[in-house]
């Protein structure tokens, strides 16, 4: 609306803006005298969109992560994790586990996925589409020429004569311009924008997506090759432990259920490590067509799962940031604002369309007869279309786009309430990670301790060997826990990056979707 239109104007836009408009009825004095209101006004029916305030809220738990964990999460005797709300999320934030060949691997599947580059050819879609929605703001021009040879038939008009036979050149020029008095052309190209923008959030999460797969996955396949390693090595303990007990036995000091009882955890292992090794190869053909390569084309390099490093300073958006940081709210509030413009357009069509046109041309018998005075011809004048009845159906494909408003809104709101949920879970995650972490750290110690006075106690003569290798199997048994705990930190620190929405925003866009924005 104009500022500088008077009062009344405004009164008049407002009316035709609101969603409650009534049918159109009264004289065509009362439709010519809205009509001129809305000229000066410079009104677009329908809703103006206004992005949903975000949730009115402080934290993401019931209780702040600081208060559970006031020295950090994990401890003093492990790697501390620390939240910190001024932290910024990096765009880069795979770059923290400080790995070279992880960096790669995520540089290699961006480069080469193929569903970023699906991704990318759509927006490019939904971008020309809407380059090509802002040609309605133009006048349409056509140049038409023609060239016939034609005999009359005067007997069709009922005349007894002869026919006769003629040519006609014609060569004309014609505009069209449509008057969007109501903003419906306005409104459809606001819904291409917002469409636009929707498939811009839409390729932003294909590349979140990917890149923390990529991470996880690589994540996975280093701590599946570790613990092959150290199951492994428990295996070999466990035969050497068979061994020993088969010898007591034999000796008489030892009841035959210890040696099945010894048969039965290598088998127990064995089994667990063929399910390893199927894992192993699962992550890297997964990681393979991450990479977009084939599985059996596939070259990946190696990472040791030492050789990662925990992000230790945790950032963490304020609640009332991450409504315009995560991209499937954001795609869900562009899809809001499609339903809106659509409630625009659908309202435009209840009411007249106007348009100017005007053409000219020369005609004559041949072409050196064109810059003849008798054969121009032109027109000009308005044209405008009135929908008078129609059994109701604008009436109610409006009401229709009122509907599908309505049921974005209520997939925006769930939207938001399961990224919360996200965030929530990961905080909460993080904290019982560190928790779990501790324990399964300290049940090593533990156990290295246990093996460690064994040792001594067996070179003294005080305890058998089978003992040291009981114990031995025991601390391999918890590293292998403590492991595993020490991946779940990993891939929940992976989770928390990508529940805040990755940090894209501190990017470059056309660089992360390889398109013009």
């Amino acid at each position: 609306m104009n500022a500088s239109a008077p009062a009344l104007f405004n009164i008049a836009a407002r009316f035709l803006c609101s969603r409650s408009i009534q049918h159109p009825s009264g004289s065509l004095l009362f439709l010519l005298i809205w009509l001129l209101l809305l000229i000066l006004g410079g009104c677009a029916v329908g809703p103006d969109f206004v992005s949903p305030v975000a949730p009115n809220v402080t934290q993401y738990t019931k209780v702040p992560l600081v208060a559970i964990a006031p020295n950090g999460i994990g401890g003093a005797t492990q790697v501390s994790q620390h939240v910190d709300i001024s932290s910024e999320v990096h765009n880069n934030w795979w770059m923290l586990f400080k790995s070279t060949q992880l960096n790669s691997l995520v540089q290699q599947a961006l480069s080469a996925n193929p569903t970023i580059q699906a991704a990318n050819a759509t927006l490019r879609q939904s971008q020309d589409n809407l380059r090509s929605g802002y040609g309605i703001f133009f006048p349409t021009v056509e140049l038409d020429a023609g060239a016939s040879r034609s005999r009359s038939a005067p007997l069709q008009t009922g005349l007894d004569s002869k026919g006769s036979i003629y040519n006609l050149v014609t060569v004309s020029g014609s505009i069209g311009y449509p008057l969007d008095i109501f903003g419906g052309e306005r409104r459809m190209v606001e819904g291409l924008k917002a469409q636009a923008e929707y498939q811009q959030h839409l390729t932003t999460a294909a590349y979140l997506t990917l890149t923390a797969n990529v991470v996880n996955t690589a994540i996975a396949r280093a701590a599946y090759h570790s613990q092959i390693q150290l199951t492994q090595q428990l295996i070999a303990l466990q035969q050497q432990q068979l061994q020993a007990r088969q010898a007591q036995y034999q000796a008489g000091t030892a009841a035959y259920s210890t040696v099945l009882i010894a048969q039965s955890a290598i088998s127990a292992s064995q089994s667990n490590l063929a399910s390893l090794r199927l894992k192993y190869d699962q992550s890297e053909h997964l990681l393979a067509i991450l990479e977009g390569v084939l599985p059996a084309n596939a070259k990946l390099l190696d990472i040791e799962f030492s050789e990662l490093e925990l992000p230790t300073n945790l950032p963490l958006s304020l609640p009332s940031k991450l409504v315009r940081q995560r991209p499937d709210i954001l795609e869900s509030e562009a899809l809001l604002h499609v339903a809106s413009a659509n409630i625009g357009v659908a309202t435009a069509a209840l009411f007249p369309s106007i348009s100017l046109s005007a053409s000219y041309g020369v005609a004559g018998n041949n072409v050196h007869h064109l810059s003849l005075p008798g054969g121009r011809f032109w027109s000009f004048g308005p044209s405008i279309a009135i929908p008078i009845f129609q059994g109701g159906t604008l009436w109610y494909q409006r009401k229709a786009a009122i509907d599908a408003f309505d049921a974005a809104q209520g997939n925006y709101q769930q939207t938001v309430l399961l990224a919360f949920a996200q965030v929530a879970d990961t905080l909460n995650g993080l904290e019982h990670d560190a928790e779990n972490n501790q324990a399964q750290w300290a049940a090593q110690s533990y156990a290295l301790t246990n093996w460690q006075l064994l040792q001594v106690t067996n070179t003294s003569g005080l305890t058998a060997y089978a003992d040291v290798l009981a114990a031995d199997v025991q601390l391999h048994q918890a590293k292998i826990n403590y492991l595993q705990a020490l991946v779940q930190r990993y891939q929940d620190t992976v989770a928390l990056y990508v529940a805040l929405g990755g940090g894209w925003w501190n990017a470059d866009q056309a660089a992360i979707t390889g398109a013009a924005p």
